[in-house]
């Protein structure tokens, strides 16, 4: 298998990747499901950075992109699924919607 061949791989399968993340975003109003979706799409972002810096032969470069970009996911996971347990306990379910609900 050549070169150009993994990369297409890589490509088709990040952008199947960003869809699934996608469609879990629109499809649902369920906060974990929503989170899930996130971290799918920003795992095939993060296969595109690396892509790019093996065809740029930039890698180590884009390996500090990724080490960044895995700290921010980090971040918005515990931030989300602090709001998930918070929405929980007090509606006894993790919809969106009420999210407006909530106060301070």
């Amino acid at each position: 298998m050549s070169n150009f061949n993994l990369e297409i791989i890589i490509l088709v399968v990040g952008f199947l990747m960003i869809i699934a993340g996608v469609y879990c975003l629109i499809r649902t109003y369920h906060l974990l499901k929503i989170l899930i979706g996130i971290e799918v799409a920003m795992k095939a972002v993060t296969m595109f950075i690396i892509l790019a810096g093996h065809i740029n032969g930039k890698i180590n470069l884009a390996q500090t992109f990724v080490i960044t970009m895995i700290v921010t996911e980090v971040v918005v996971a515990v931030v989300a699924a602090g709001l998930a347990i918070n929405l929980y306990r007090k509606y006894g379910n993790m919809d969106v919607r009420n999210l407006r609900k909530l106060k301070g």
